[in-house]
């Protein structure tokens, strides 16, 4: 969790109490020390919400206070909602419903002339092609990617020629019918690219590559850039 997110689900914890919440408490939910929730209470009351209590007390956040309204162009509304509804259409279950709750998040903080734009927006995606996927798989890399952990998998080439990698995982890209894994492979001692659909098993591995995942992605940008490589599934 940001602690952009931990701030907003503070938010949330306290507006859900109508009498005032020990710090205690309030740190258990968000899983911090007394001293962080401290120090965020204090950045919120910075940010103009009126949290009133004291250490040993309890605090409790006044009605009315709200997020500061966002303003968008009509474009910028458009470009943001039909991305939504993309990857609502396009991506496994995990991304769907994080891209509804940031629809639903969009409303509540938005002014009334954009919440009239934004639903008014008449930019739809088209319906995706059907699949059985549960989603598990790209879900499993996304964590991969973020913690910089390696995975091995049982991948099936275009032949049919099936094989055990083990890959430092870099990123992934979600195109209409399939998704697509940047990878190092240390079977090839090169990058890689993998359809989702064609790994058979997926498991993460106890080693890491902390601190390389950056420098990774970079060279791969680079190592695409200067080969012309248009992305293609691995043999």
């Amino acid at each position: 969790m940001t602690r952009t997110e931990r701030l907003l689900k503070l938010l949330q914890i306290l507006r859900s109490h109508r009498l005032p919440v020990s710090g205690q408490t309030l740190a258990a939910e968000l899983g911090v020390s007394l001293r962080t929730l401290y120090r965020d209470i204090a950045t919120l009351q910075g940010q103009g919400a009126d949290i009133h209590g004291e250490p040993g007390i309890g605090y409790l956040l006044k009605p009315g206070y709200l997020l500061p309204t966002l303003m968008f162009t009509q474009e910028e509304l458009a470009a943001l909602l039909l991305g939504l509804r993309w990857v609502e259409r396009r991506t496994d279950p995990a991304l769907r419903q994080a891209a509804q709750n940031v629809q639903g998040k969009l409303r509540a903080v938005l002014g009334a002339e954009a919440q009239a734009q934004l639903e008014k927006t008449p930019l739809f995606a088209g319906p995706a092609p059907s699949t059985s996927d549960d989603g598990a798989t790209a879900r499993a890399l996304r964590e991969a990617i973020g913690d910089e952990c390696k995975v091995l998998i049982d991948y099936t080439d275009e032949a049919g020629t099936l094989s055990r990698r083990t890959l430092r995982p870099i990123a992934l890209g979600y195109f209409d019918g399939f998704q697509m894994l940047a990878a190092w492979c240390e079977l090839r001692n090169d990058f890689r690219h993998f359809r989702l659909e064609r790994i058979s098993a997926c498991t993460r591995s106890s080693e890491r590559f902390s601190g390389q995942g950056g420098w990774l992605l970079a060279q791969w940008q680079a190592y695409n850039r200067q080969r012309g490589i248009v992305v293609q599934p691995t043999q």
